[in-house]
C-alpha cells in the first residue's frame, strides 16, 4: 500500500461521490426518529460543519452534524434545533464506535452547544499511522485507499442558509462516511491480514 501522495497525483484522481440516502433533520421529530435508526449500529462515520468567519474575532457554532452508516447519511442542522437530547446520546453512547477527524475542534465546538463528554470515538489521523499510512488529512488518506478524490468545494460555504443546496449536502454526506468507509477498509485489511498470518 501507498503510505503518501501528492496533491499532484491526487489531482488526477476521479472525483468521488456519496452513492447513499441524505437525510436533513430539521426537527425534533425526525431527529428522534433518525436517532433511533443510527443506535442499531456498531459504527459511524462523523464529521461537523460551521459556517465560516471571515472577521477577525467573530466565530460561530457549530450548524450541521452529519452522522453516516455505509448507505446512509443524516444531516443534523444544529443552526435550527441546537444539540437534541436523543444525538447528544449517541454521542456519548460507548456501545457506539464514532469514527471522525481532526477531531478535538470538534468536541470543544459541541461543549459549547452541550456539555457533553463525547466518547467512543476513533480520530482518524492517530488510527491511520498503524497502517503505515503517512498522510493525515481526509482527501489524501481516501485518495491512497481508494484511488479517487474527495473535493472541498463547499468547504467555506454557509451552512446556515435556509435551504442547503445539493453540492453542500452531498460533500457534508462524503465527509462522513468517508470517515467510515475508511475505517471499515482498514479494519478488513486487518482481518485478511490475520486470516493469512493464522494460516
Amino acid at each position: 500500500m501507498v503510505n503518501t501522495i501528492t496533491k499532484a497525483e491526487l489531482s488526477t484522481f476521479k472525483q468521488e461521490t456519496f452513492p447513499g440516502r441524505i437525510i436533513v433533520i430539521q426537527d425534533d421529530a425526525e431527529a428522534e426518529k433518525a436517532c433511533a435508526y443510527l443506535n442499531k449500529f456498531d459504527a459511524i462515520g462523523f464529521d461537523t460543519e460551521t459556517r465560516p468567519a471571515f472577521r477577525k474575532g467573530v466565530s460561530h457554532q457549530i450548524a450541521l452534524m452529519q452522522l453516516s452508516t455505509d448507505d446512509t447519511c443524516f444531516l443534523f442542522r444544529l443552526n435550527l434545533i441546537g444539540l437534541p437530547d436523543c444525538l447528544a446520546n449517541i454521542l456519548i453512547n460507548p456501545a457506539i464506535k464514532k469514527i471522525g477527524l481532526s477531531l478535538k475542534d470538534d468536541f470543544s465546538a459541541i461543549h459549547k452547544r452541550k456539555a457533553i463528554v463525547p466518547t467512543n470515538f476513533v480520530e482518524l489521523q492517530s488510527f491511520v499511522k498503524d497502517y503505515g499510512i503517512e498522510d493525515n488529512g481526509l482527501q489524501r488518506i481516501y485518495g491512497i485507499l481508494f484511488g479517487k478524490r474527495i473535493s472541498k468545494g463547499q468547504r467555506l460555504s454557509n451552512w446556515e442558509l435556509e435551504v442547503l443546496s445539493d453540492a453542500q449536502k452531498m460533500y457534508a454526506a462524503l465527509d462522513a462516511w468517508a470517515c467510515l468507509r475508511i475505517f471499515n477498509e482498514l479494519k478488513n485489511k486487518e482481518k485478511v491480514k490475520q486470516v493469512i498470518n493464522d494460516k
